[in-house]
């Protein structure tokens, strides 16, 4: 079994900064594309970002050039980065990965973590 422990979320002001990671633990053989997905009551989860294994990006054309997304080979991890926040980013965030276990291939989720823009 393989568990996304996400931290980093909270309360900022507009304009602030805030950085997630999440962690990825368990039997892990090879983790492909790791990303951020965030979702708002009432509507659909939507992609933020997402970073292969190799280190090639991609973003949601809201977050281009506010926010980053790593990662961190050796330690199974991935972070956002976000500047310049606006009260628009206030969202559940979430974590993926798609990972190689034992037996099998599969997109696994963190349990999400809330981040707030508020003045």
């Amino acid at each position: 079994q393989v568990q996304l422990v996400e931290s980093g979320g909270g309360l900022v002001q507009p304009g602030g900064s805030l950085r997630l990671s999440c962690a990825a633990s368990g039997i892990i053989f090879t983790i492909y594309t790791m990303g951020w997905y965030r979702q708002v009551p009432g509507n659909q989860r939507e992609l933020v970002a997402t970073v292969t294994s190799g280190g090639s990006t991609k973003y949601a054309d809201s977050v281009k050039g506010r926010f980053t997304i790593s990662r961190d080979n050796a330690k199974n991890t991935v972070y956002l980065q976000m500047s310049s926040l606006k009260p628009e980013d206030t969202a559940v965030y979430y974590c993926t990965a798609d990972v190689r276990s034992t037996l099998v291939r599969k997109d696994y989720w963190g349990q999400g973590t809330q981040v707030t823009v508020s003045p």
